[in-house]
């Protein structure tokens, strides 16, 4: 039989997971990175099926050591919780008797509450297969059950675990939606700014003849600007549409990025021919030879 630990020698950090007649170590293992997710350390076996220490488990707890190392192993339940105060049992049916039901919000906060007076809590837990027997239920003081699907009710014990060690720690934190980590922290665009990409915009949209027909175009300009206050941009948000917007403005598929200027793009005529014979002319006033060469557009060239 196992060396037995004391469990006064254990620092409790939370209520004793308890786990009766465990028949697989991987189990225990999954069991024990469960509570290690969610603050718990004391973790206490009744009759084992295959004994202890288990390598199994110590691999399924996934660099849970500080649980695994600290197991308590009991020959009989009434040992195992000898020592504690309060005790809930877990089970996925009704029982005969007379003890309350909690969910496992109500049960998280009533351990928690215990806890802070000082008392030694603990959460039962029965085997893979069928659970506690109504005698082992008999030795808790009340019952928490999980508002499952009736016609598919049975947990994995480590699941039922992990459940049980989520509410425990979201019992103790000041606001129960806190997370340990948030999004970016963003001021939120001015109106000033919003405006400007919507006047950005609205410009862009009217050189390419998006406003069809003319007399619907104040209708699609409020929808466009219902579109774009209904998200609530921060600033960042908005410089990242208008460079977007920027790109899709300057450049297209016929003049793409990296081939030259953006006022080259065929598309843009007549201005882009315009600049073509301006330059064209200050180039032949400058060699003197425009008698060698037509008109840009003119007649002469090979191919008329």
């Amino acid at each position: 039989m196992p060396v037995i630990k004391d469990p006064d020698s254990i620092a409790v950090a939370g209520p004793a997971i308890i786990l009766v007649e465990p028949q697989l170590g991987e189990n225990i293992g999954m069991v024990a990175r469960a509570m290690a997710n969610f603050g718990l350390s004391e973790l206490r076996l009744v009759n084992p099926r295959d004994g202890w220490p288990s390598e199994k488990a110590r691999a399924a707890a996934s660099r849970a050591d500080h649980v695994i190392d600290a197991v308590t192993v009991f020959d009989d339940l009434a040992s195992a919780l000898a020592d504690l105060n309060f005790v809930f049992a877990t089970t996925a049916r009704q029982r005969d008797g007379f003890k309350s039901v909690r969910g496992p919000v109500e049960a998280g906060r009533l351990l928690r509450a215990r806890h802070v007076m000082g008392q030694r809590t603990g959460i039962l837990f029965g085997r893979e297969r069928f659970g506690l027997y109504n005698d082992e239920v008999g030795l808790a003081d009340e019952i928490v059950t999980f508002p499952v699907d009736p016609d598919f009710s049975s947990l994995n014990i480590a699941q039922a675990a992990l459940l049980m060690s989520y509410e425990w720690m979201k019992s103790g934190l000041e606001d129960e939606t806190k997370t340990n980590f948030s999004g970016p922290d963003m001021k939120p665009a001015s109106k000033e700014e919003l405006h400007g990409l919507f006047a950005y915009l609205e410009g862009a949209l009217e050189a390419r003849g998006y406003f069809r027909p003319v007399p619907k175009k104040p209708k699609m300009i409020d929808n466009l600007r219902a579109v774009l206050t209904r998200a609530g941009f921060a600033e960042p948000e908005l410089k990242v549409l208008r460079g977007i917007i920027s790109s899709l403005d300057r450049f297209s598929p016929a003049m793409p990025r990296g081939d030259g200027s953006p006022g080259d793009d065929p598309r843009r005529l007549p201005a882009a021919a315009a600049r073509a014979r301006k330059a064209e002319a200050g180039r032949l006033a400058d060699t003197g030879k425009d008698d060698d060469i037509p008109p840009l557009g003119g007649k002469g060239t090979d191919n008329d």
